[in-house]
């Protein structure tokens, strides 16, 4: 890494990160200069993004779990303050989607959406907070969605889920401000990824990018590597008078009619 990055001597800890928009982020803040501690269920993807990082002349820690297990969310915060001497940087992205309308929505599904796309970010920020008051300039970011400003017919779990993740944002924001520890969400439309396209939000996912494409008025959808871009700004001392912000990330499309 250069000696003179942007996040040098920083450390981050990314949820979710075993692939798509946790992957483009934990690679985007190790070139940066960031050590980065990465979560998610899955053990050999996990380890091979931790490779990558390596292999790029960064460090990593793989820490394997579920964010909706707060024993997890303790230890994983744990682990990476021993491995690392210190927590900088908390990034909530891990998240899965759930479709299907509100009459044939099983309990346990209601339950797995919110609980990992809300409960564990509370988890991880709980966990987070004491060691980020201790650092200068630290920030949480949480990966909303279009979704938590908009309501979508089948994706109640889903939209709710997000909705409170952007208000857990904004209280955050306000009880941390004191303490120097900034808190902001991005809220993105459409990014493919391997996760989007093995959900069952759609049928045929080649039909949904095309149509995708007009809804987002800048006519195109999104990459990982978008939403890691705005992460590391907002975790970087650029954006140092940023906090409570719940960031449009969406080609436009939050500005558009339901459609």
């Amino acid at each position: 890494m250069s000696p003179h990055a942007e996040l040098d001597g920083r450390i981050a800890l990314v949820t979710g990160a075993s692939s798509g928009i946790g992957r483009a982020i934990a690679l985007k803040l190790a070139a940066l200069g960031a050590r980065v501690a990465l979560t998610g269920r899955r053990v050999a993807p996990l380890e091979a993004v931790a490779d990558e990082v390596r292999a790029a002349g960064g460090q990593a820690q793989a820490i394997a779990g579920d964010v909706r297990d707060e024993v997890h969310a303790d230890a994983a915060v744990e682990e990476t303050v021993r491995a690392f001497g210190g927590l900088d940087i908390l990034v909530n992205n891990a998240g899965v989607i759930g479709a299907g309308p509100v009459e044939a929505l099983a309990t346990e599904e209601w339950e797995r959406v919110l609980g990992t796309d809300l409960t564990g970010a509370f988890f991880f920020a709980r966990a987070a907070i004491p060691c980020l008051k201790r650092r200068r300039g630290a920030s949480i970011v949480n990966i909303s969605s279009v979704t938590g400003r908009r309501p979508y017919a089948n994706l109640a779990a889903y939209c709710v889920a997000k909705a409170g993740l952007d208000m857990l944002t904004e209280c955050l924001a306000l009880e941390l401000a004191p303490h120097g520890v900034r808190v902001n969400a991005i809220n993105p439309g459409v990014v493919v990824t391997n996760l989007h396209k093995a959900s069952d939000t759609v049928s045929d996912y080649d039909a949904f990018l095309k149509r995708s494409e007009q809804t987002h008025p800048l006519g195109f959808v999104g990459a990982p590597e978008d939403v890691a871009e705005l992460v590391a700004f907002l975790v970087s001392p650029r954006s140092r008078w940023i906090t409570g912000g719940l960031i449009p990330l969406d080609g436009g499309r939050a500005l558009t009619s339901l459609r």
